[in-house]
C-alpha cells in the first residue's frame, strides 16, 4: 500500500451534512461532496490486510484495497477501472449500501473501519465527472435474445451484462420509467433520480431496450415471452407488502410505506399521481417498522411538514457498540441513527400495535402496548407488559413491516414457476427455474434483501444465462 502507517497516524472522516433545517425544505441529498484531498487520508487507512474480510463481506466482491491504493496515489482512472471490474452501479451502491465491507473491515476490530462507501462514491462520480464512463457497445452481436422482467438493481444489472456480451435484451417494466425501487421507493434525499436517469441513458445508448408502461401478464401477454425471446430473466422484486391485520386496518389513514414512498417521489419527479394523495402535512405521523423504510417514510413525512413522527419497532433496541452476539467480522447489527432520524422522531422499541381507532371511518388514534422478549430454548417469544398499554393520537399510519414475497397472480402463475415455502419463486444453482430457459433472480428469488444483493444475483444469473445461450461464458458473475 502506498502509505502502510496510514491507518495508525489517521482517523475516519466523514462527509458533512447539510443543516437539518436547510435541508428539510427540499429533497436535494443530504451529504456534501467530500474533499479530494481528505479521500486521500481516508484511503491511506486502508492495511492491505493478508485476508481482505472487506471483499469478503461485500456480495459483489469488490476490490476494495486494490482502490483504496490507486486513490492514495491519486491514480483515479486506474481506481475506476478496478472497481468497474465488480460493481455494474457503483453510484448506487455508493450512496445506498449499508456498507457490509465496513462491517467487516480488519480496523474495524477495535478502530472505525475505512471509508469504503464513501471512497467508492467519489471513485465514480470522478469517472462521470472526468467522462470516462461511456457507453460500450458490443463489437458483435450473437442473435439470441433476451427479456428481462424488472427494472429494478438486479434487472438492470442483469441487463447490462448480458448486453455486454452481445445479446439483444429488452427490459420490460410496468411503471412509466426503469429503475423499480431506485425511482420509485428510495427517496430523493437518499439518491436523486437524475442519477438513476444517467445510467438507464448509457445503457439505452448501449443498446438496451426498454418497454416501460408494460406489466406482462396484464397489457402484454406472458406467452409472448416464450415465443419471441430464446431467454426470460425474471426480476420482478419481492412487492407485496407485509400487511398489519388488527382491527381497523381498514381505516382512512393507514397505509402502505411503499405507497406513500412512491407518490412522493413521483411528485418530486413532477409526474401525475393517480388515486386519492396521501401526505403528512399537519399530521402526527406513527411509522410502523424500524428498519431503512421506516427511516425513508420519516425523512418524507418531515419534509412534507408532519406535526411529529413516531417510530414504533417490535424487536428490542439494538446495542449501540458491537458485542459478543455479533463478533468480527460478522456485520455489526448495532443501533442505526440515519440522517432522518436525525431531523425529528421519537423512536419507540419493543412496541406491538393491537389495534387502530378511528371516528366516521377516519384514524384518529392507536392503541399498543410495551413487549418483552423471552428466550425459550433457542426461539425468542415475545410477550405482553401488564399495565403498559396506551393510546396514542395519530392522523396517519406507514406500515413499514417489510415485503412478503414477488406477486404471484398473473404472469408467474401463467408460467408456472414454483414457489418456496415463503411465497418466492426456486431456482436451481444456476438460478433457472423448472421452466427451461427462464431464469430469476433478486428479491424474487431470495426474498426481500439489499440493492447490492441484488446485483449480485443480476450478475450472477447473467453469467448462467449467458452460458445457457452460448455454451460458454466470458462474464465474471
Amino acid at each position: 500500500m502506498g502509505k502502510l502507517t496510514g491507518f495508525k497516524e489517521y482517523e475516519r472522516e466523514n462527509p458533512k451534512k447539510r443543516a437539518v433545517e436547510e435541508r428539510i425544505k427540499d429533497y436535494k441529498e443530504v451529504y456534501y461532496k467530500f474533499p479530494e484531498d481528505k479521500l486521500n487520508l481516508q484511503a491511506a487507512r486502508c492495511m492491505d490486510c493478508g485476508t481482505p474480510f472487506c471483499n469478503w463481506a461485500c456480495p459483489i466482491q469488490n476490490l476494495i484495497p486494490d482502490w483504496n491504493d490507486f486513490i492514495y496515489k491519486g491514480e483515479w482512472k486506474k481506481a475506476f477501472e478496478r472497481l468497474s471490474l465488480t460493481n455494474t452501479f457503483p453510484e448506487f451502491t455508493g450512496r445506498i449500501c449499508p456498507a457490509l465491507c465496513e462491517g467487516s473491515c480488519t480496523l474495524g476490530v477495535n478502530r472505525e473501519p475505512i471509508s469504503v462507501r464513501e471512497i467508492e462514491l467519489n471513485i465514480i462520480e470522478k469517472a462521470f465527472e472526468k467522462g470516462w464512463v461511456q457507453p460500450v457497445l458490443p463489437k458483435v452481436r450473437t442473435g439470441k435474445s433476451i427479456a428481462v422482467i424488472g427494472s429494478g438493481p438486479s434487472g438492470l444489472a442483469a441487463a447490462a451484462e448480458l448486453n455486454s456480451v452481445g445479446h439483444s435484451v429488452t427490459v420490460f417494466e410496468r411503471e412509466d420509467e426503469p429503475g423499480g425501487l431506485l425511482r420509485y421507493g428510495i427517496p430523493d434525499f437518499k439518491l436523486e433520480k437524475h442519477v438513476v436517469a444517467r445510467r438507464i441513458n448509457i445503457m439505452k445508448e448501449e443498446g438496451i431496450v426498454f418497454k416501460t408502461n408494460t406489466n406482462v401478464g396484464v397489457n402484454y401477454p406472458t406467452c409472448e415471452l416464450l415465443k419471441n425471446f430464446d431467454a426470460v430473466v425474471l426480476t420482478g422484486g419481492s412487492t407485496i407488502p407485509r400487511n398489519l391485520n388488527i382491527e381497523g386496518r381498514e381505516l382512512e389513514g393507514v397505509y402502505f410505506a411503499v405507497d406513500f414512498l412512491k407518490q412522493q417521489n413521483k411528485r418530486v419527479s413532477k409526474k401525475s399521481i393517480k388515486g386519492k394523495s396521501v401526505t403528512a402535512e399537519g399530521k402526527i405521523v406513527v411509522v410502523i417498522g424500524g428498519g431503512d423504510t421506516g427511516s425513508d417514510c420519516i425523512g418524507t413525512s418531515i419534509r412534507q411538514g408532519a406535526k411529529a413522527v413516531y417510530q414504533y419497532e417490535v424487536m428490542p433496541k439494538p446495542p449501540v457498540e458491537r458485542d459478543d452476539k455479533m463478533p468480527w467480522p460478522i456485520f455489526p447489527k448495532t443501533l442505526k441513527v440515519t440522517t432522518s432520524h436525525e431531523e425529528g422522531c421519537i423512536r419507540e422499541w419493543c412496541v406491538s400495535t393491537k389495534k387502530f381507532i378511528g371516528e366516521k371511518g377516519v384514524l384518529k388514534a392507536l392503541e399498543g402496548v410495551k413487549v418483552q422478549w423471552k428466550n425459550d430454548n433457542g426461539r425468542m417469544i415475545m410477550e405482553e407488559v401488564p399495565g403498559t398499554e396506551f393510546q396514542q393520537p395519530v392522523d396517519m399510519v406507514l406500515l413499514a413491516m417489510g415485503f412478503l414475497h414477488p406477486q404471484h397472480e398473473g404472469m408467474l402463475e401463467e408460467i408456472g414457476v414454483k414457489f418456496d415455502a415463503r411465497g418466492n419463486v426456486i431456482a436451481d444453482e444456476n438460478y433457472m427455474t423448472e421452466k427451461k430457459g427462464i431464469f430469476v433472480a433478486g428479491d424474487m428469488r431470495r426474498g426481500q434483501s439489499l440493492v447490492v444483493w441484488a446485483l449480485n444475483d443480476g450478475r450472477k444469473v447473467a453469467k448462467s444465462v449467458d452460458e445457457y445461450l452460448m455454451g460458454e461464458t466470458s462474464l465474471r458473475g
